[in-house]
Parts: C-alpha cells; structure tokens; sequence
C-alpha cells in the first residue's frame, strides 16, 4: 500500500510505479482506478494544485469529440473542453505527452485555476483508441522536468494495464 509521509519534487518513480499497481489490484473499473491515481499523483508529487482526468467523450455540438473532466484532485475545474483547445486539447489531438515550463506562454491555454504556472499533459491510450488525458498543474512556474514526463508515463501505462477502458 501507499505510503509516503512528504511530497518530493524529485519522486522515485520506480515506487510509484509499484504503488500505482498496488494501489489497482483487485479492481478494474476506469471511475474507481482514476480516482485513486489522482489522489496517489496528488498525495506524492510536491507543488501541484491540481491532477486528474479528463475523458474523451462524443462533442456537445457538432461531431468530433471533446474532453469531460473526470477524476480528479484540486479546486472545480474546467468541465468540458474540446479536442484541439488548450494543453489538453492539443495532447488529445497530438497523441503526445505535452509538458508547458510556463502555461501564459501556451497559445490558447485555458485557465481554469488562474494559479497554474506550468502544466504537464499525458495522453490515455490503449490500443490504438484514445480514452482521455492525464493532467497536472503547477503554480511554479517551469515544475515538470523530461524525469517527470518519463516517470509520469511509466504510472499512466501502469494505470491503463490496470484498467478496463
């Protein structure tokens, strides 16, 4: 089980990785598991003010699709955002682990928490489909190194084999 007394700017991800595992056995379901990995991301990574999930869902309007805020830890939070808008709408659109040092510099970045300073997005992919995104921000400015992004990836694809999506 988990279990880690301060939160660390310079985490071991390999524990992590074992505790996200950990954390999961005995239970697939995608509501369950995202909140749990929210609060364990939350709980061990120093200087965040937020981390959740934001699910990939048929769009309000039109076609296409568009992210509904899941899981999560921090203040209320964006509810909808649509592919292509903001760092989590690019992930989604770009299929790529985006990592903003300064999120007033990110053209289009939406504000839901005027303290976030820098951001950090994972995309949720399993098979070829995408589920969501895995977002985490900062109100330091330039928080997320490239250990981070590595790490980070390493307990998102943890959280996936251990989840039915």
């Amino acid at each position: 089980m988990h279990i880690n007394p301060e939160r660390s700017t310079r985490p071991d991800y390999d524990l992590l990785v074992r505790q996200v595992t950990s954390v999961l056995e005995g239970e697939r379901d995608l509501t369950a598991n995202a909140a749990q990995f929210s609060a364990l991301v939350y709980d061990t990574l120093a200087d965040l003010n937020w981390a959740g999930f934001y699910l990939a869902v048929p769009a309000k309007k039109g076609d296409g699709q568009d992210l509904l805020v899941g899981p999560f830890q921090g203040k209320p939070a964006c509810a909808r955002i649509p592919f292509g808008r903001g760092v989590c709408g690019a992930t989604a659109v770009e299929r790529k682990t985006i990592v903003v040092p300064d999120v007033h510099a990110f053209p289009g970045h939406i504000a839901c928490d005027s303290a976030s300073a820098s951001e950090i997005v994972i995309p949720l992919i399993k098979g070829d489909k995408l589920i969501g995104v895995f977002d985490i921000d900062s109100p330091k400015v330039d928080r997320f190194s490239e250990e981070d992004r590595v790490g980070l990836e390493r307990m998102v694809a943890a959280f996936l084999e251990g989840t039915d999506c």
